[in-house]
């Protein structure tokens, strides 16, 4: 079984209401609209990607929150590895045993949703939704996860992530 290596971030910022995290909306599959099925709900994810050649799983989360949601962050703490199977949709339809390593991050700059043209076919929209929402509102139960401990953690060192 194939593997694949990614990274992604949770960025925090505080804002009026308490912490508020980036999220993105991966751009749906609009053949599936046409060929009649029903449309989805809304699915809203971390920023994450696949680690390149040569990378380190921290320079992929950095490098993959400011491509997915225009941003830029610092890495605060290493969150968890979540490791799932998945089906490709395309090409081979082989199953892959895949790790993705989460991070905590620290917003520095950037607009959020400014992202590039190319980026456009992978990520519909980035926005920031509040932290406490974070749980209820991601479409993924290996990044409700994370999020919960980047809660966690942002309670217990409220002062080092500011």
């Amino acid at each position: 079984m194939p593997r694949e290596f990614s990274a992604g971030g949770v960025v925090v910022r505080p804002g009026d209401g308490g912490w508020e995290i980036a999220v993105i909306e991966p751009k749906s599959d609009d053949g599936e609209k046409a060929a009649g099925k029903k449309r989805l709900k809304q699915v809203l994810a971390l920023p994450k990607g696949l680690v390149d050649a040569g990378e380190k799983p921290e320079q992929t989360a950095v490098r993959e929150v400011s491509e997915e949601t225009g941003l830029e962050a610092e890495i605060v703490t290493k969150l968890k590895d979540i490791k799932y199977v998945y089906v490709r949709t395309w090409g081979d339809k082989q199953r892959v045993f895949k790790i993705v390593s989460f991070y905590l991050l620290r917003y520095r700059s950037g607009t959020i949703d400014e992202i590039s043209k190319e980026m456009r076919v992978e990520v519909k929209r980035a926005s920031w939704i509040p932290l406490a929402d974070a749980q209820r509102k991601l479409s993924y139960r290996g990044e409700k996860e994370v999020v919960a401990l980047a809660q966690k953690y942002l309670q217990e060192n409220a002062q080092e992530a500011k």
